[in-house]
């Protein structure tokens, strides 16, 4: 096998890693708040992508504009999913939220298409996927421009997360409700409210998500799978 070939492979899929990450963060920041796995973070990005490409198709606007209403429409859906359908699951058996998760999977792909169209969109972010040649002593590496940059982007969100969580009020909060939520309520911390913030980050990332692998694969689809 060609050793430059192997490396090429190895790193792309490294990058790629990176974007799986980010789609699990999404999993893991609402599992560890509120012990629910959400089914439906794959369609929450589904979500994010088509609704993103969906009002430059049909407002006119530039991505710079789509961008900042699309994170607008991810934190509200976030937060209107945790107040109208999970709230009212509090304390009830594990199937149920189970179940409840995957209905909201099939609601949310519904939701996006009934919104956007069926149809397939192209979505386009200012980043070329053209090689960049590295030269290392013996080696001669391709690695793909696109994939380099949104690594690049998910490790500044996770940064910011990472701060988040570290630096603030609510961060710190939502790690002691990450610990436990009974001594987290103890201690006066608004269970309902840090939920609510959790599910609005969760919107977030899966807004970046959907973005980053709507343009990885070129086009922001129908198809209801998970990157």
């Amino acid at each position: 096998m060609n050793i430059n070939f192997f490396f090429e492979v190895l790193i792309g899929g490294l990058l790629s890693g990176v974007m799986y990450a980010l789609v699990a963060i999404g999993f893991v920041l609402i599992y560890k708040a509120s012990g629910v796995f959400n089914f439906a973070q794959g369609a929450m990005v589904f979500f994010a992508a088509l609704t993103c490409v969906g009002i430059m198709d049909k407002f006119g606007l530039s991505l710079w504009l789509a961008i900042p209403l699309t994170m607008l429409t991810m934190i509200v859906l976030g937060i209107a999913i945790e107040r109208v359908v999970l709230r009212p699951l509090v304390n009830q058996p594990e199937i149920t939220l189970f179940m409840a998760t995957i209905g909201l999977t099939f609601f949310i792909e519904g939701l996006a298409q009934l919104m956007w169209g069926s149809q397939v969109h192209k979505l386009d972010l200012p980043i070329e996927d053209v090689p960049m040649q590295f030269l290392m002593d013996r080696f001669d590496i391709n690695i793909s421009q696109f994939d380099l940059m949104a690594a690049g982007i998910c490790a500044l969100l996770v940064i910011c997360l990472a701060l988040l969580f570290s630096k603030t009020k609510v961060g710190r909060a939502l790690r002691a409700v990450a610990d436990d939520h009974q001594a987290a309520l103890a201690v006066g911390i608004p269970l309902q409210r840090i939920w609510a913030v959790v599910w609005g980050v969760a919107g977030l990332v899966a807004m970046v998500a959907g973005l980053l692998w709507g343009a990885l694969t070129g086009c922001s689809s129908p198809s209801p799978s998970s990157p």
